[in-house]
């Protein structure tokens, strides 16, 4: 968890302490964390698994776009 946190941090500035990207509401910082575990878990192929987590795990058959990641959303 910790580790994933880090990761969380690293990619998202608004988790970062000291800086200016942050969410003025609620709502906005909810999106942001969605899109970031959609391409997370979606779209973004590990080293260590050489697929995304999701196809990992049976969840998905290929790695996601940008584009159908926001298709899925909107």
């Amino acid at each position: 968890m910790e580790c994933q946190s880090l990761t969380a941090r690293m990619s998202m500035r608004r988790f970062a302490h000291l800086t200016n990207a942050f969410s003025r509401n609620a709502e906005n910082h909810a999106a942001a964390v969605t899109l970031y575990f959609m391409w997370y878990h979606f779209g973004r192929v590990h080293q260590t698994l050489r697929v995304t987590p999701a196809m990992e795990a049976g969840v998905s058959s290929h790695v996601r776009s940008e584009e159908e990641t926001v298709a899925l959303l909107s």
